[in-house]
């Protein structure tokens, strides 16, 4: 049987240790927290990333947890309504095979399908890698010794594995920094079923409100050092930048000053690398391209990747280094698309100026044309193939 080690428990890790053990292998995963972490946003399963969902057999417990659609009103920052986009538009253009779920439920399915299969081990890194052409050994924190065919860095974009396999140079900073949390109960202010989003220069506060345990907050905005703002804490960065909003913003901050520690609150940086492996040792997910939140798809590639990576080890039974160089030649593309697309998104969630806010407001509104939504819906499916 063979033996892969895995680091990093989230949904890149998760998937492919399920996608692994599906085919035969023994994964272990090991994860430096000491618990399971559940924040985080929204994120859309289609294209690739849902035909991985569904070739993982994720596709029926996440249903249960699907969102559905509902509808965005674009709030002014007094939270008066400026448009509003229906939910059949975001329907429409999506088509079925799509889900929107919390990351934190993705994660969730990810682990029940997968912890009675295979070993995880909270609270665990790894100590030195010992990389040859047969086989990778590897010491752990907790004192032990591994011996594996495939070493699978999934430990996301402040990967330790990525550099001490292929440098420490391929983390991209960008101006901008991001929080993400749950709300315990919806807030005022946003109606039921709907989400509230205000955009004005270099910022985006959006508010979902979708019932008890179903409802969260996002924020992000441009800034001159992010490392200033995340020595600030997520409480006093996100009421500095956004306290003078009203809407449901004043009662989400109230939230996060109850449980700062359960915000998702980082830097947004991509991973630009030449190379995804070297020898038996594979980066996966945001360890090795980040596409960032701008993008969009971040979960969706970590699901195909992990599908994919499974189907090239397949095929290329023994051959390990074959595999990983095969599946980094068939994946590139799209990941290059991706972050090329997150580049460009920078201006509809921090906008430079009012001016480019009212283009979007153009834009959006434009998507709720009936004879656009087609178009729209087109230019999704075109993104996906």
């Amino acid at each position: 049987m063979k033996r892969a080690v895995i680091v990093g428990a989230g949904i890149a890790g998760l998937a492919t240790a399920l996608r692994l053990a599906q085919d035969g292998w023994h994964p272990l995963v090991v994860e430096q927290s000491a618990t399971r972490r559940s924040s985080g946003y929204l994120v859309n399963l289609l294209g690739t990333g849902y035909d991985a969902a569904e070739r993982l057999g994720l596709v029926a417990a996440l249903s249960e947890r699907a969102l559905g659609p509902f509808t965005t009103v674009l709030v002014r920052a007094d939270g008066r309504p400026k448009l509003t986009v229906p939910a059949a538009v975001a329907e429409a253009a999506l088509g079925p095979r799509t889900m929107t779920v919390f990351r934190g439920d993705l994660e969730t399915a990810l682990y029940e399908a997968v912890r009675d299969q295979v070993e995880i081990r909270f609270g665990t890194t790894v100590s030195t890698i010992d990389s040859t052409d047969d086989r990778v050994r590897l010491t752990l924190s907790d004192g032990t010794t591994q011996d594996a065919d495939l070493l699978v860095g999934a430990d996301g974009v402040h990967s330790a594995t990525r550099t001490a396999t292929v440098g420490p140079d391929h983390r991209v900073d960008l101006p901008y920094v991001v929080a993400a949390f749950p709300l315990a109960h919806p807030v005022r202010d946003v109606p039921e079923s709907s989400a509230t989003t205000f955009i004005g220069p270099g910022r985006t506060a959006a508010i979902v409100n979708l019932g008890p345990g179903r409802s969260s907050a996002f924020f992000t905005y441009r800034c001159a050092d992010p490392a200033r703002e995340l020595a600030r804490g997520p409480v006093d960065a996100i009421h500095a930048t956004f306290g003078d909003l009203a809407g449901g913003v004043p009662d989400a901050i109230r939230h996060l000053q109850t449980n700062p520690g359960g915000a998702y609150f980082d830097r947004v940086s991509q991973v630009d690398s030449a190379r995804w492996s070297t020898g038996r040792t594979v980066l996966l997910g945001d360890a090795a391209w980040c596409v960032t939140l701008f993008a969009g798809h971040g979960a969706a590639l970590a699901l195909a990747g992990a599908d994919q990576l499974g189907a090239a080890l397949r095929r290329h039974g023994d051959d390990v280094p074959s595999a990983l160089a095969d599946w980094e030649t068939g994946l590139r593309p799209e990941v290059v698309k991706r972050q090329a697309l997150a580049r460009r998104g920078m201006h509809q969630y921090a906008p430079p100026s009012r001016f480019h806010v009212w283009m979007n407001d153009l834009s959006i509104r434009a998507v709720t044309l009936p004879g656009v939504r087609g178009l729209v819906r087109r230019g999704i499916e075109r993104q996906n193939r």
